[in-house]
Parts: C-alpha cells; structure tokens; sequence
C-alpha cells in the first residue's frame, strides 16, 4: 500500500513554514494521542502524524523527502519507530517529547522558565501601639523593593531604541542542537544564550537599569491597619512585593504586626482587662469613680461591700473583632488599697470601728483559731 504523503497527514503546503508544520503537528497530536482517543485508528494515525512531523521537522530530511519522496527513507529504518529505532510514546520523535509533555502535563522542555513569573513576596514587620491594634489606624512605612524600570518600564531598552526578534533563536528563547550517540542523532533544546532566554534583543540597553528592566528602590506605601488586629496576625499587600519577570506579576507585601505592651490594659480575646485600686473606704461605702477606657474616662459604681479581686464589666468597651462581629467588654479587676501609713487619728478611729466590729473579743480570737487547727487536722 503506498504511503499517504506527509504534507497530506499534517494537513499543510509544501511550502508551509516550519511554525506551521510544528502547530499542525501539535493540533493533530493533542487530537489523536492514544490517552485521549480510544476511537479505533487513533493510534495508527497518530503514529502516522509523529512519522511526518520527525522528517518535515528536520530540514535535511525535509529537503531529501521533497526531492525523492519516501524512497529516500526506505532503507533508512524509518517507520512509527522512528529514525534508528529511537522512539518513544508510540513512535513520538525524542526532540519533541517536551511538546508532549508540555500538551499534556503542562511543562516539559525547558519551556516554564520563559513563561511570565510571579515577583517573591516581601516581609515587614511593624509595630504599633495598643490603641492603634484596638481602634485602627493608617501608616506609611518605607521598603526597599525591587520593581519596574521607571525610564525604560520593563523593556530592557533604551527608550526610543529598537526592540528586535532574537536572530539566533527567532524569538522563541531557545536554541535547538544536536548531538549524535550510540543510539542516533538526539536533538535537545537549551536557553538561548545570545538573549538569556528573553526571545529580544536591542542595540542599546536601558541607561538606568542596564539592561535588567528592574530598579531598587525605597518605596512608600499606605497601610491600614483595621481595628482589632492582635500581636503577631499579619497584613497583606497585593502586589506591593517584588516586581514580577517577563510581564508576570510583582509579589505581595506581607506585614508583620507587633504591638507594643500598655501600661494599664491587657488583651484577652476581644476584651480589656484592667486593675482598678479603691480604698478599703470605698470598698465597705460603695461609690463612683472614674475608669479610664479607649474610648475615654466612664463612670462606674462601686456597690457597698465589695470585695477585693472581683470583676466589674464595662459592656462594649472592649475590642472591635477583627472580622466584624462586635466589641468585647472590659473587664476591670477590684484591687482594695490597703494604706501603709496612718495617723494617730486614723488608727483611732480603726480600733473603735474594730471594737463595735467585735474584733477585739478574745473568745471569738480563739474560736477562729481552734477551728482553724480543726480543719488542719
């Protein structure tokens, strides 16, 4: 049975450029490779199509093939098993196994180092007073960070300069060179080293960046910090880290927050916790006094009888939560003051308050302390 001609399999002219083969051959392959069609001839076919793209593919072959036809292979071992029996894949040929791969696996030869890159992300650590983690607030902080050139924007040239296709590999990024082994001639492919993989080449490079398209520099930027942020929780940024390669998107910023101790409050949570002194006085009469709080001073009661360590609430002068579900409380220690020093008046009056209190009495002194040694025993 002759031979389908292989123009005729990959569906292209003879005159047809080696980008055209390469497209059709991938359009053709994708079509009929064997993990994506189980119709009946898939394979054939796409052994088929591997046969013409390894000859058409190759300007020496091409040029043997289009002068003689397949009689110029037909004691050269060609078949689905490739030149010299090197094949793979069902008879893919060797230098075309990225493309494969790239097809199916999303990568292969090389190819991921020439796409558009992410810029890496940057860390700052900053910090803030207790208020300003409480309430919120804005900053400006200063970075150094790597980002676009601000004279050539990116494009390696200088400005006005001709940006042109790199000859040496016609834009791609990358060359393709053989090498002949044991097992026949291996073509591989490796990053242009005429445009170190860019695809471009210019007469004149950026005066400012030399060439790199990316600048140092101290940058300002304006955060907000929302209310209720804690110790050690993080801000993030976009887009404000390093500035991404070919075209790709710059990184972001990621802020680290530490907030400084207060010399009154404590965080636990969402709410404040506070010591608050009252005299003994206070204590046993009750009374009003002031509370400081973030918002400002509030009053609050202090009932009669209140004993040392208990725990007032002041509703909703606690911390704004972070994700929006309302204050905390602030939650304020009772600590009676007992005085160090008191005048002959004041201890005085302290015996007569001690007398009617009936604290002088011995038998109930003594009382206290047998049932004291009662329950140690």
């Amino acid at each position: 049975m002759a031979k389908q001609d292989y123009y005729e399999i990959l569906g292209v002219s003879r005159g047809a450029s080696q980008d055209e083969i390469k497209k059709a051959y991938r359009r053709l392959a994708r079509e009929y490779h064997p993990d994506v069609n189980n119709e009946p001839g898939a394979e054939e076919r796409f052994k088929e199509i591997n046969e013409a793209y390894e000859v058409l593919s190759d300007p020496d072959k091409r040029a043997k093939y289009d002068q003689f036809g397949h009689a110029a292979f037909d004691n050269a071992g060609t078949g689905s098993g490739g030149f010299g029996g090197f094949g793979g894949f069902g008879g893919t040929p060797f230098d075309d196994l990225g493309d494969i791969f790239d097809m199916f696996f999303g990568g292969g030869g090389g190819r991921d180092n020439l796409r558009p890159q992410r810029g890496a992300d940057l860390r700052y650590d900053l910090t803030i007073d207790f208020e300003e983690a409480a309430c919120g607030a804005e900053k400006v902080i200063e970075i150094p960070r790597t980002d676009l050139c601000s004279h050539c924007h990116g494009n390696q040239a200088e400005p006005g300069t001709p940006i042109k296709s790199c000859p040496d590999c016609n834009g791609t990024g990358q060359v393709r060179f053989a090498q002949q082994t044991p097992f026949g001639r291996v073509t591989s492919t490796r990053t242009c080293s005429r445009c170190g993989g860019e695809g471009k080449t210019y007469e004149k490079a950026c005066t400012k960046c030399h060439g790199s398209g990316r600048e140092r520099k101290i940058s300002k930027i304006n955060v907000k910090i929302p209310a209720g942020i804690d110790n050690g929780q993080i801000i993030r940024v976009a887009g404000k880290g390093e500035a991404g390669f070919r075209g790709g998107p710059a990184g972001d910023l990621q802020i680290l927050v530490h907030v400084r101790p207060h010399e009154f409050f404590k965080r636990q949570d969402n709410n404040i916790i506070c010591e608050v002194p009252i005299s003994f006085v206070q204590a046993a009469l009750g009374d009003e006094i002031e509370v400081p709080t973030l918002e400002g001073p509030v009053k609050m009661r202090i009932p009669e009888g209140t004993q040392n360590g208990k725990i007032m609430r002041l509703r909703g002068k606690g911390i704004q939560d972070l994700r929006g579900y309302g204050k905390g409380d602030q939650l304020c220690h009772i600590r009676v003051v007992v005085p160090t020093k008191l005048t002959p008046k004041q201890k005085e009056i302290l015996r007569q308050f001690a007398k009617e209190s009936g604290e002088n009495n011995p038998d109930e002194a003594k009382s206290f302390f047998e049932r004291v040694k009662d329950a140690l025993r």
